[in-house]
């Protein structure tokens, strides 16, 4: 299978240009493990399995369980109410928001970036430029006075405000800065050890630059397209090494008890595809009636990922692209072979 995945996965490559890393392991076997372009063009630097990449709404899954943490330790319910655990004013919000609202997204909120009317994330930054955006607080004026997009629990909208919004609440229950909560009480656990919430003017090594790419064969880096600093909605940077670890301590109870991790893992709300469906920051996907994998992604511009846990087989693949597009083709090869 080693050589059909990787056979596979290099035609894909010669035809998408796709730049990143692709790993994907058996329990703790390695089926495939290959990287393709360069983390710094300029340089010509390539990818390798240490690059560390941005992973965009990939993190989600980080912010749901630092909650799920905090929710284990008795300083909040899934039903505390949006109103009772925020210091900061939304004139407009409905006072029936709770957590589980916000981490199913279908809390009902406006977002800072609505994926249904809007196409260009950089059109974000032209009135709020992204080098002020450096902290959870610098996204709220984005957001917290526009009026709800829809009722509360009415329907599944993803919404990347909300999860501003989860950490905040992280922030405020535990008193440690987002970022840092997360690399204590997940990534450390997890042996994460070469991933974090980065900012894009003091990067550390090995980290890839992302590249936005024009049909006329130009391109430019993506340091002017995201904010400074990303936050509980999107933004850490992971290698793919790290990821696998991550996938090992959730589903082997390492990050929470087993009771909590069932909770990330529950499908609550469908999505708006067929057997398709949403846990906390998860996506799941079911063949009948059976949970065929659970999976996260992100996409930024100059950023593309996937990644993947099928619980049947035990597999889990890391795809990490610092391009726009591609992570998505390499998926499908693996899933087609496996």
């Amino acid at each position: 299978m080693k050589s059909i995945i990787l056979n596979r996965l290099t035609d894909i490559q010669s035809q998408n240009e796709f730049s990143g890393s692709v790993l994907v392991k058996k329990d703790n076997g390695v089926l495939t493990e290959v990287s393709y372009g360069y983390a710094n063009r300029s340089e010509q630097i390539e990818n390798s399995s240490f690059t560390r990449y941005g992973i965009a709404s990939g993190c989600k899954l980080f912010t749901s369980i630092a909650i799920c943490q905090l929710v284990e330790d008795g300083k909040l319910t899934f039903e505390t109410k949006l109103a009772d655990c925020l210091k900061f004013s939304f004139p407009n919000f409905d006072k029936d928001i709770t957590i589980h609202h916000l981490l199913t997204h279908t809390a009902g909120i406006p977002d800072y970036f609505d994926e249904e009317v809007m196409d260009d994330f950089e059109e974000l930054w032209v009135k709020n430029p992204m080098y002020h955006i450096r902290t959870l607080e610098n996204f709220l004026p984005l957001f917290q006075n526009q009026p709800m997009k829809a009722k509360v629990n009415e329907r599944f909208h993803y919404n990347n405000a909300g999860y501003i919004l989860l950490g905040l609440i992280v922030e405020q229950v535990s008193q440690l800065q987002f970022a840092e909560y997360i690399e204590e009480n997940i990534f450390k656990k997890a042996g994460m050890i070469n991933s974090g919430y980065f900012e894009f003017d003091s990067l550390p090594k090995n980290t890839a630059l992302g590249y936005i790419d024009y049909p006329n064969g130009t391109w430019k880096t993506n340091i002017y397209s995201l904010p400074v600093k990303g936050g509980s909605d999107g933004g850490a940077f992971v290698t793919v090494n790290d990821m696998a670890l991550f996938w090992d301590s959730l589903v082997n109870n390492q990050l929470l008890s087993e009771e909590y991790t069932y909770m990330i893992l529950n499908p609550y709300v469908q999505t708006n595809k067929k057997n398709s469906f949403y846990g906390y920051g998860l996506w799941i996907e079911k063949n009948d009636d059976e949970i065929y994998k659970y999976h996260i992604m992100g996409y930024d511009p100059g950023v593309s990922f996937h990644s993947a846990y099928y619980p049947k087989n035990s597999i889990k693949s890391v795809i990490c692209s610092n391009k726009s597009e591609g992570a998505y083709d390499m998926m499908k090869g693996i899933e087609d072979e496996i």
